[in-house]
């Protein structure tokens, strides 16, 4: 960015009102700016002249040495100006320019007035969107220069980041280009721990921590330029990338492994701090703990301790001779506290029969007072008060009346088993006097009398309790009803949709049947034409061949004149040919190819084989070859196979061997 630097207004020497020439702001370096073609009026075919910069690069401009060209005779400009800078529109002469000119707002109608918070001033930046992409700028190093891409172009492409990558790829490399260039590159992203350079103009460098990479992927599209030379060899366009490095996955692996340790190490801590004490070690046996633990044991409050102490003792295997004596007497100890604990027992069982006691004179007395108000409630229910009540007072106390009877029972229910509980323990104990069995039977009677009184009473509140369970049960019966109607009713509807479904699929499938007898008949008929072709083309097969049967018999004709007198020749000779053929055991020539291919086979196992392997052989020749075809072959020609039994016993084998050799010197 170019810092413009404001350096105040000079006096002007002419009226801005009256005069129409333009407003020139001069520098020492005489730099001009000519006037527009629109401003002067000149010819708008000709080209503007250049601003000549001077070869800093412009940073240093302020507005002294920027001549501008404003053109005065419009005053509305000027008053613009001037109420920008927070001044009022005066001319020259004093006079003020635009009459609507409100002084106590220092500004004119219609124009904001100027704030040191807006941007472009260079007291405050204004804040960047976030959409924004960032401009790069031109990088220079000692021995090359980089420049930034294309802002509008699209992010160059990248791959997946792999965990803990520390490695980079870089591409598009100027050939000329070496290590230390891409180290004084690449060292200002940071800490550079390896280079490995290819001679195919990429390299891969490693830095030493994951955030380096980031900043390296940010040359990705930089122009690199060695020195001011513009030759082939020493450009290149850089193009950087995650690389995948076996050591950058170790130290991510080792690094992640480590966090697991710590974990499951703070895991353990937590679960360590929630869980219970452990019980404090016990001491090891000598004879000062011996007699430690023998004072123990004769103090109650510690006795639980020492007693613990004596069983791991003992345990531990620490009875010996020599300690017999400590250990009898600690036992000893431990047996006194015996008639300590029956004591302190019998007490609490005192104390419980009193709280039993005590329990169940309560549990009366709160029984009289549900009765006593369950009483009441059914005097509310009789007709004579039952009648002013309203119907939400009378569904009320109905509610009450059933609540207090069920908690009645139930504690009547609990009273009843504590005394069964009372009379099982008094029929289990012994009764020496007669008059205490006299007394106990009388209290048994009084008891049961009043067992009997109360069950009386608990029977006739059951009995209301039924008739009221009876009336909400008819309630409910009829609620009941009523639901089942309407389920009744859904299912109906719910059955009929079923039917309709069920008929409107019975239609599509009848469609479907028709279509299929539709397609059937044409089948048939496609079938009947291809069988009348058939019988057509048979017919003109027999007609053809007839013919030829015709032509071979006339041509058969005329040969067989000629031959008549050399088949009676011959004939004379071959009959005693025909008569051997008719008399051997070879009728065909495909017997004779079977004799022959069997008289190999034997030949080349002189020990025989079996029918079954023979054939095996021979269906591998011809599928059709069956087993009892060969073996009647063979049985007919004796003089060339033998059939002969070997083995002995459950391995008695039939085998068939060649003998034609023996059988031609027979014959």
């Amino acid at each position: 960015m170019f810092l413009v630097q404001y350096a105040g207004l000079n006096h002007l020497s002419f009226d801005p009102a009256n005069s129409s020439k333009s407003l020139q702001f001069g520098s020492a370096a005489g730099l001009r700016v000519s006037e527009s073609p629109a401003e002067n009026g000149s010819d708008p075919g000709k080209k503007r002249k250049r601003t000549n910069v001077p070869a800093d690069g412009g940073k240093n401009l302020s507005l002294d040495s920027i001549p501008m060209g404003l053109p005065m005779s419009d005053p509305t400009a000027w008053t613009t100006v001037m109420n920008n800078l927070g001044m009022a529109p005066m001319g020259m002469t004093g006079q003020p320019l635009l009459p609507d000119f409100d002084p106590a707002l220092g500004m004119m109608t219609g124009i904001p007035p100027i704030n040191p918070m807006m941007p472009g001033l260079g007291i405050v930046p204004p804040p960047i969107p976030p959409d924004m992409p960032a401009v790069k700028e031109i990088i220079h190093c000692k021995s090359c220069t980089l420049f930034p891409p294309n802002p509008h172009l699209p992010p160059p492409a990248t791959r997946e980041r792999p965990p803990g990558c520390k490695t980079v790829f870089v591409g598009g490399l100027p050939e000329n280009g070496t290590e230390q260039i891409i180290m004084e590159v690449f060292e200002q992203c940071g800490e550079v721990i390896a280079i490995r350079k290819s001679k195919k103009n990429f390299c891969h460098i490693r830095f030493a921590e994951e955030f380096m990479v980031d900043k390296a992927l940010y040359l990705s599209g930089y122009r690199i330029r060695l020195g001011s030379s513009t030759d082939k060899k020493d450009t290149g366009r850089l193009h950087v990338d995650f690389a995948q490095a076996r050591d950058d996955l170790y130290e991510w692996e080792c690094k992640q492994r480590m966090l697991a340790r710590e974990e499951r190490h703070r895991r353990r801590l937590e679960e360590e701090r929630f869980h219970p004490p452990s019980p404090p070690p016990v001491v090891h046996y000598s004879d000062h703990e011996c007699s430690v633990v023998a004072e123990k044991l004769k103090d109650d409050t510690k006795f639980l301790e020492a007693i613990q102490t004596l069983l791991t003792w003992i345990e531990r295997g620490e009875v010996n001779r020599r300690t017999a004596n400590n250990f009898y007497s600690m036992i000893q100890s431990a047996n006194s506290h015996i008639r300590r604990l029956v004591n302190e027992k019998a007490a609490h069982e005192k104390e419980m029969e009193e709280a039993k006691e005590k329990f169940k004179l309560a549990l009366s007395g709160i029984l009289v007072q549900f009765e006593q108000i369950v009483a009441v409630y059914h005097s509310a229910s009789k007709q004579k008060a039952w009648d002013h009540f309203t119907k939400a007072q009378r569904k009320n106390i109905s509610v009450w009346c059933k609540q207090a009877e069920e908690i009645r029972n139930i504690h009547n229910d609990e009273l009843m088993g504590i005394r069964r509980e009372e009379e099982m323990e008094m029929s289990d104990e012994e009764i020496e006097d007669p008059s205490e069995m006299k007394e106990t039977e009388e209290s048994a009677l009084v008891s049961q009398v009043e067992a009997l009184k109360e069950e009386n009473d608990s029977l006739r509140w059951q009995l209301d309790a039924y008739r009221n369970e009876v009336e909400l049960l008819k309630q409910e019966q009829g609620k009941a009803n009523r639901d089942e109607d309407t389920t009744k009713e859904q299912q109906m509807k719910l059955l009929q949709q079923a039917l309709q479904g069920m008929q409107k699929h019975l239609l599509k499938v009848q469609d479907e049947y028709k279509k299929r007898e539709a397609e059937l008949e044409k089948v048939r008929e496609d079938k009947l034409k291809i069988e009348t072709l058939l019988e057509n083309l048979k017919e003109q097969q027999s007609i053809a061949d007839e013919e030829d049967k015709e032509r071979d018999a006339i041509d058969c004709q005329g040969s067989e004149s000629s031959t008549s007198r050399v088949c009676a020749c011959s004939q004379e000779k071959e009959c005693p040919v025909e008569k051997t053929l008719s008399n051997s055991p070879v009728k065909s020539e495909r017997e004779v190819l079977l004799v022959g291919i069997i008289s190999t086979f034997l030949h080349v196992h002189p020990f025989g084989a079996s029918i079954e392997y023979i054939c095996s052989y021979l269906q591998r020749l011809d599928s059709k070859i069956c087993t009892a075809e060969v073996e009647v072959l063979m049985t007919r020609l004796q003089n060339t196979f033998r059939q002969e039994l070997s083995g002995v016993g459950a391995s008695l084998e039939k085998r068939w061997k060649f003998c034609g050799f023996d059988g031609l010197k027979m014959t």
